[in-house]
């Protein structure tokens, strides 16, 4: 078994905290020890989160999501035409050069 200082093993509480997206499982493998070394260091440092596999971010609106849909719908049809146009402008300028 090995031992680790205590300022690594309070760095890498503080690493896993200052991470909210990350699990105890990839903060381990970023540091090479194992995760049930770092989830009791984690208990023993008294860090809890909430459980599940990721906090849900709260919903949106309807009215908000319907007028993002929208935009986001016109910016897809001026990409869609602007990419129109210069494929045709390709194919224009590819069959008027001889080769």
């Amino acid at each position: 078994m090995k031992n680790y200082p205590p300022q690594f093993k309070a760095d890498a509480v503080a690493l896993y905290e200052s991470r909210p997206e990350a699990t105890i499982r990839s903060v381990a493998a970023d540091l090479g020890i194992n995760p049930e070394t770092l989830r009791n260091w984690v208990r023993a440092g008294g860090v809890s989160r909430p459980r599940g596999r990721r906090t849900q971010e709260p919903a949106l609106p309807p009215a908000q999501l319907e007028a993002e849909n929208a935009a986001l719908r016109k910016k897809v049809r001026e990409l869609e035409e602007e990419r129109e146009i210069l494929r045709k402008a390709a194919k224009y300028f590819a069959g008027e050069t001889p080769w």
